[in-house]
């Protein structure tokens, strides 16, 4: 009976998310899936504590922030089957608190109208193809960048949040800054020795080839934290807790200022940002997983991106800023990941966390940090199929990948590949190789650049 259970339950895994013709197993699938939990679980603290700053509450920031995550990865899982976890944005989250309402002087319920306005359009776009349409129109030379810019940004992200690598610039007594923009951190001690320890033991579990090296690489990492100071134990040892009331945010809108001129800036800022950060993250996570179609498109490319349009909509519900495909999903795809079985996973894992929150707040950035980094190593295979010999695809493709980790910002990279590759292209008398919507989106481009 038990056997008959098992099989019956491995059948519907199956036929749900196709795991042989995907090359994958069940178990593969939720290894993944629990790995890219882990290496995104940061935003469980962070989002509410940046967002926080606005007055809103810490608590029902922290369910906001888990709901939301877990009803956008059930949607790209259900719907688009694809091994991307989705959850509120870092960057965005930031222009919500410190631009928005910090600096123009708005009220945190004005920037979430703005959030939930963007969700709605997004919906339209999606629905009427245009989104998909742009990222069907990226050149593939483009593409195969992308993938390494994600995996040099990351890489960066796992060194810098972990403080192996910090800020070499320092204030001069004449208010000038100088110094160098990065420097090495404090390795001897504290985060940033752990973050090495947990590289050199993920790195020997991956060379052993032991599955799921990641996870346990995360998971040694943040016990072996605990003697050396870093990894905090909850207090008490309590590691289960209700989780807080969504009602001091629920449904906390202002429409009295929507048709204002800043109301404008703040919806098309949110849109550009979201828009071509979750294009390159789709993209490049795709890209390395081998999963493009024979035309080098994204597979299932409309319902992934209905996923983070709907995310962004229940999340400015509920109370939280713009929800996206989240760039550490390539960890769970470097893990074997390559279906919604993994996405599925991820969602399960953030709707524990609501009941579990300080279990999962304890893993400390320099236990996910090797991950990371390694998953940055495993991003830079397609620099291979990049054709380097021709500059106009050379150039573009080298400017993708620099300046995602140097501006720290995936949209910013695509906009410096994607205009250098029209200009470049035009000035060599290859007009024909830009498609008609390449023109449309660099004019975009560049009227982003105009209002900064």
């Amino acid at each position: 009976m038990e056997i008959s259970k098992k099989n019956m339950n491995t059948s519907y895994l199956e036929k749900a998310f196709k795991l042989s013709k995907n090359n994958t197993t069940a178990r593969t699938e939720i290894v993944a899936g629990i790995t890219t939990f882990m290496t995104m679980a940061y935003i469980l603290i962070v989002n509410p504590s940046i967002l926080s700053a606005t007055g809103m509450d810490f608590g029902a920031l922290f369910t906001a922030t888990a709901l939301s995550s877990v009803i956008a990865t059930l949607v790209m899982a259900l719907y688009a089957n694809l091994p991307f976890a989705l959850a509120p944005a870092m960057g965005p989250n930031a222009f919500f608190a410190f631009t928005v309402v910090l600096g123009m002087g708005y009220s945190w319920q004005f920037a979430l109208t703005g959030v939930f306005l963007e969700g709605i359009i997004f919906i339209i776009l999606t629905f009427f193809n245009v989104r998909e349409a742009i990222v069907n129109a990226i050149p593939l030379q483009l593409k195969k960048a992308v993938s390494v810019g994600i995996g040099l940004f990351i890489a960066f992200l796992g060194l810098f949040n972990s403080g192996v690598v910090v800020s070499g610039m320092f204030p001069t007594a004449d208010g000038k800054l100088d110094g160098v923009p990065v420097a090495i951190g404090h390795i001897t001690s504290g985060p940033g020795l752990l973050a090495l320890i947990g590289l050199v033991l993920t790195g020997f579990l991956l060379a052993r080839k032991v599955k799921g090296a990641l996870l346990i690489g995360i998971l040694v990492t943040t016990i072996i934290g605990i003697p050396m100071g870093v990894t905090q134990l909850p207090e008490g040892l309590k590691f289960m807790s209700t989780p807080p009331s969504l009602k001091p945010i629920l449904l906390q809108f202002e429409w009295s200022n929507i048709f204002s001129i800043d109301m404008l800036i703040v919806l098309f800022t949110f849109l550009f940002v979201d828009m071509f950060d979750t294009v390159g993250t789709l993209v490049g996570v795709a890209t390395k997983a081998d999963m493009l179609d024979k035309n080098g498109n994204v597979p299932n490319a409309k319902q992934a991106l209905f996923a983070d349009a709907i995310g962004t909509t229940f999340g400015a519900m509920i109370g939280t800023s713009t929800v996206t495909t989240f760039v550490e999903s390539a960890s769970g795809v470097a893990d074997g990941g390559r279906t919604g079985l993994t996405a599925l996973s991820t969602a399960v894992m953030f709707a524990i966390s609501l009941f579990l929150s300080p279990l999962f707040i304890m893993i400390p950035a320099a236990a996910t940090a090797p991950a990371l980094i390694l998953v940055g190593l495993f991003m830079m295979s397609p620099v291979n199929d990049i054709d380097f010999d021709d500059f106009t695809e050379s150039i573009p493709a080298f400017l993708t990948m620099i300046m995602m980790p140097l501006t720290y910002s995936i949209a910013e990279g695509i906009v410096f590949g994607m205009l250098s590759y029209v200009i470049l292209k035009l000035l060599s008398g290859k007009k024909k190789e830009i498609s008609p919507l390449m023109y449309v989106i660099c004019a975009l481009f560049i009227i982003k650049i105009i209002l900064g």
